[in-house]
């Protein structure tokens, strides 16, 4: 397994692996363990129903128990639209084998529409913990917008059995304000109904792209879009893996000043390494108290591996307790798509990929 991991990572294997944390270091954090539930949620005012959900998505799966999750996160038919997100593989129009790709690849959970979990709920519900993605962004209207709107109610959520609802909001948009109290308010329903919640904690304006640099994947913001995201309770975010830094200064000017940043930030709270700037993330979620999952991304065909690998091996070692891979894991044939799955999870089985 971990032969494999050190192939996988190629020339960036001894410097992923025997990196060490000397930024934030890892007994400042709240680390992934089998204790989870009891060690970090059960001192929270969240209800004991809640508490069993949480500990029902911890505790399925080939990462039951670990404080590790595996998430197959299926709503790229209402993000992406349903043709360009199927025609690779026409079966996953049939919501029944996204829910069966989830259950063969030994995820945690499955993550989809209201209307594709709805659709199998009673055969599958009690089989895979289901998690409700409650809003989307509608992607007909012309010209596209990018807004997530919501698309059901949280007692619909309920009622098919989901132990979790997902929300996206788009932090740094015209419309986050909106979002950021709808979804809130939607988090507060959830929690009183014993259901978890997730953030799909997503930055988006087009401002935040300076020349060819791309800050959407920065270390300070999407830091801050963390802190955020937990400040309305949600217990698991879910962060794209940073890529760079300094987003705070590259936007900002002195006839456009944006936000507030501190230089410490870059010279003692992170440094140029991704499981650096990965901590950062965890640091932002009360220290690791609320999960922080990253993406897997979008499908490159068959370098797919080899990047799943060495995401989780940069959230593992950060500290993060996660991966939610999709597109690379359904838009290929169902067995490679669940051994891509097992692969991802590998790496937090793995005694000797350790935190840094």
């Amino acid at each position: 397994m971990y032969d494999k991991v050190v192939s996988l990572l190629g020339d960036e294997a001894q410097t992923l692996l025997q990196h060490e944390c000397k930024t934030i270091t890892k007994d400042q954090v709240h680390l992934p363990g089998a204790d989870w539930v009891d060690r970090v949620w059960a001192l929270s005012d969240r209800p004991t129903t809640v508490l069993r959900s949480l500990q029902a998505l911890y505790g399925t799966g080939r990462l039951a128990n670990t404080g590790y999750m595996s998430i197959l996160p299926v709503d790229q038919g209402i993000e992406h639209a349903g043709g360009a997100s199927f025609a690779k593989n026409p079966v996953y129009f049939d919501g029944e084998n996204i829910v069966k790709l989830a259950i063969e690849g030994g995820c945690n959970a499955v993550a989809s529409t209201y209307g594709v979990l709805g659709s199998v709920a009673r055969k599958y519900a009690h089989h895979i913990p289901f998690i409700v993605k409650i809003n989307h962004n509608e992607f007909l209207s012309y010209p596209n917008k990018f807004d997530q709107i919501m698309f059901g109610t949280i007692k619909e959520a309920r009622d098919m059995g989901a132990v979790a609802v997902g929300a996206t909001i788009y932090f740094g948009s015209p419309e986050s304000t909106r979002q950021i109290i709808e979804v809130a308010q939607a988090f507060a329903m959830a929690h009183e109904m014993g259901m978890a919640t997730i953030l799909w904690c997503y930055l988006r304006n087009p401002a935040f792209k300076v020349g060819s640099v791309d800050y959407h994947v920065s270390a300070d913001l999407t830091g801050q879009a963390n802190h955020l995201g937990v400040t309305i309770e949600a217990d698991i975010i879910k962060q794209k893996l940073p890529e760079n830094n300094g987003g705070y200064k590259a936007i900002s000017s002195k006839e456009n000043p944006y936000g507030k940043t501190d230089e410490r930030i870059y010279t003692q709270l992170t440094s140029s390494h991704p499981i650096d700037l990965v901590r950062y993330q965890v640091a932002n979620c009360y220290m690791g108290r609320a999960s922080l999952i990253n993406s897997g991304g979008a499908s490159s065909g068959e370098s797919d591996l080899a990047e799943a690998v060495r995401t989780a091996v940069i959230n593992k070692r950060g500290g993060g307790a996660g991966l939610i891979s999709g597109r690379k894991a359904f838009q290929r044939p169902m067995k490679e798509g669940a051994a891509l799955l097992n692969a991802i999870q590998d790496v937090y089985l793995s005694k000797e990929i350790t935190i840094a």
